[in-house]
């Protein structure tokens, strides 16, 4: 009987780490995930996919670790291997790497040296090749040198989290030059869905709608409503990481939809969704605002359309509303539309986190 193949995710708890989970476990992997160890649990975005490992029928398995610590990475990579890793670990909250500049660059950017350490060290003693893939962020091209941005386009970092992954990137491209490690960096521009972190700009504001549409009177507070992004759909983005992976030989690419959209329009087609203006709610407050702002990113997705046969499936507006009809839904709120994407409502936990205040965010 062919074993399984195995994979190994950092940040299997997150957005990213949920929907790449539930592909890979249905193309037939072994998943292992590396979670840190807290006093309450924060696995619920891949809950409906765990099954307790004294079964026979469990593929995904989860391991305590921290990208921080390099001896215990070099340890469970002894102990699973696997042959694909996926570094999707990270603090990943733009604002906050203001506040925690030395926690965001050790996990971000020394995270990413210690991982591919461990996996130069592997291979050699193993002669097991292990296919990498590097999370990037269009956050890396900061100032912006060129619309719109492509795999040449060059880096001009504002954060200390871009500052960090673009270290991390270029650590990627030289293990893979030195090395000839399979080492793959993905440059995601921003991609969204019902399971995106509660503080992230555009979960901030559906969050805000569902409450409002369930009787709340909280002002929705917001920083930069002029800030343009390139918007796509989390779980059309993780299918790019895979593709990567499965080439015959290692590359970057930028993965994005090619249009840009501003935090305002964002709020105009959520609130006018559910027939609201959004002026009667939204606020500013400056403490939203970075110390050096990104004003504009959009992604030039050409090489991976083309090398990677790789395509979106959902648009910007459809990302709006299926965002709007999860929270909606969380909350027990009928949609305008009536649908919800079964694959995109949020663990029935969320629907008890109905707090009063509503925190910050970013794009």
């Amino acid at each position: 009987m062919t074993q399984p193949k195995r994979s190994l995710i950092t940040g299997i708890t997150g957005q990213d780490g949920s929907y790449l989970s539930e592909l890979l476990l249905e193309k037939g992997y072994e998943v292992h995930g590396i979670i840190r160890r807290t006093s309450t649990f924060n696995t619920d975005r891949i809950e409906h996919i765990y099954v307790d490992p004294h079964y026979a029928t469990a593929k995904l398995f989860l391991h305590y670790g921290d990208l921080t610590d390099g001896a215990t990475l070099r340890r469970l990579l002894e102990e699973i291997q696997p042959v694909e890793i996926y570094n999707l670990g990270a603090q990943s909250h733009v604002r906050v790497s203001f506040d925690s500049p030395e926690y965001t660059v050790d996990t971000v950017g020394m995270g990413t040296l210690r991982l591919l350490e461990a996996i130069r060290d592997y291979q050699r003693r193993t002669g097991i090749q292990v296919r990498f893939y590097q999370a990037g962020s269009s956050e890396m091209f900061g100032k912006v040198q060129a619309v719109p941005q492509s795999e040449t386009t060059p880096f001009y970092p504002r954060s200390p989290y871009a500052c960090a992954k673009v270290y991390a990137h270029w650590q990627t491209v030289n293990y893979r030059e030195s090395y000839d490690l399979f080492a793959c960096n993905g440059i995601l521009f921003n991609h969204e869905s019902p399971r995106r972190g509660e503080t992230f700009v555009t979960r901030k504001i559906t969050r805000a709608i569902a409450r409002i549409v369930a009787g709340q009177k909280d002002p929705l507070y917001m920083g930069n409503l002029d800030a343009k992004r390139d918007w796509g759909y989390a779980k059309d983005y993780v299918k790019a990481m895979w593709l990567m992976l499965q080439q015959d030989e290692p590359d970057d690419y930028v993965i994005a939809t090619g249009e840009t959209h501003s935090v305002r329009e964002f709020l105009e087609l959520a609130f006018g969704y559910v027939n609201l203006n959004w002026e009667d709610y939204v606020r500013f407050d400056p403490r939203y605002l970075r110390p050096a702002e990104v004003e504009l990113l959009i992604g030039d997705p050409t090489k991976a359309l083309q090398a990677l046969e790789w395509e979106r499936s959902v648009t910007f507006p459809e990302l709006v509303r299926l965002m709007v009809d999860a929270d909606l839904a969380a909350l027990g709120l009928k949609s305008p539309s009536g649908t919800v994407d079964p694959n995109g409502t949020p663990h029935a936990a969320y629907a008890r986190q109905v707090p009063s205040m509503i925190d910050g965010g970013r794009p």
